[in-house]
């Protein structure tokens, strides 16, 4: 159970923590302005800029939550050897990331999202993007900076953030969690359907509902609760995982820990929210969480504080990391009893 005191030590020693974050990283390219009329054109909307903005996206925006939560974050990822890659670089310094996990390659694109925002609603958005799994000298050069991270600095958690953009394919997870294993450090998963049931081993697997059905190749109406668990059993067992937290929208989060036959399920309700763009929600949970994790926090506290960061970030327009301040105060609010 949370306490005051308790909170304060957990969100001073997010502060202790390093995380290294391997996955698909991308620029989230932002056009805001205002809308008042109609094309001549066409039947669409003018969006007459008056701001643009870019920010990290992917896996970066899962380190850009860590290092806002007070932790240490290192990405690890492959990118454009482009100028796209460059304004990337450029964005992670000023944020004071580290950009040695980077690898360049001449044979792909780095991935950019444009999103056109009119009257605050998001109206459009273009993707640039090369989706094509590494190839072989890629894949090579990407575990072999991983490897040669984990054996000169410290880390307490690996994020594996998979955006099917094509740097986490089968042969980049298995050495991952191998990897991590053997420098006995947690790995946490936020996966999608392409490679869903191909992390085995992996300490925590977070799954929204949709891609646990997808996974699971379930159709129709969503089950009771009991139900969700049952499948939630069915991939832990599976891919032999300690926690599956599953994220459910509107119906909050359930996680499930099983370790040395000892088995606990708890579900954590939503909190009501003035949701008004979910865009990087799902960075900001598994981020929370792992940091959590990393701390040795119960089940029922990690999915109680990672799905109140979830809905606090909800409440802002475009991708943005979780506020600490906020956080800390909401989980004081809304989590104390």
């Amino acid at each position: 159970m949370l306490t005051v005191e308790s909170v304060s030590r957990l969100f001073a020693d997010f502060d202790k923590l390093r995380v290294l974050i391997l996955g698909d990283v991308m620029i989230d390219s932002y056009l805001f302005g205002t809308v008042e009329r109609i094309s001549p054109e066409a039947p669409v909307p003018v969006v007459a800029v008056t701001q643009r903005t870019e920010r990290l996206g992917g896996a970066a925006n899962v380190a850009l939550n860590i290092k806002a939560l007070g932790a240490e974050a290192v990405i690890c990822s492959v990118v454009g050897n482009d100028q796209r890659a460059d304004i990337f670089e450029s964005l992670l310094q000023s944020h004071q990331l580290p950009v040695n996990g980077l690898i360049r390659s001449k044979d792909r694109i780095t991935t950019t999202k444009y999103r056109v925002i009119g009257n605050n609603v998001q109206m459009l958005r273009v993707d640039e993007e090369d989706t094509s799994e590494l190839n072989q000298r890629e894949t090579q050069d990407l575990l072999d900076r991983f490897e040669y991270l984990l054996q000169t600095e410290h880390f307490d958690a690996v994020v594996l953030q998979d955006y099917n953009k094509g740097v986490l394919t089968k042969k980049v997870i298995r050495n991952v969690i191998e990897q991590a294993a053997k420098f006995k450090i947690p790995v946490t998963v936020d996966p999608k359907k392409k490679n869903f049931l191909e992390y085995q081993g992996a300490t925590l697997f977070k799954p929204n509902l949709k891609e646990m059905r997808d996974g699971l190749g379930r159709t129709g109406a969503v089950p009771i609760l009991s139900d969700l668990f049952a499948d939630a059993a069915i991939i832990q067992d599976k891919m032999q995982l300690k926690y599956i937290m599953v994220t459910l929208s509107e119906k909050g989060v359930l996680i499930r820990k099983h370790d040395n036959a000892e088995t606990e399920e708890i579900h954590i309700p939503a909190h009501l929210r003035n949701i008004a763009d979910v865009s990087g929600a799902g960075d900001t949970v598994i981020s929370v969480a792992t940091l959590c994790l990393a701390l040795d926090q119960e089940p029922g506290n990690i999915a109680a504080v990672a799905n109140l960061a979830g809905g606090i970030v909800c409440e802002e327009v475009g991708v943005v990391p979780v506020s600490k301040n906020k956080l800390h105060d909401e989980v004081l609010r809304l989590l104390i009893h």
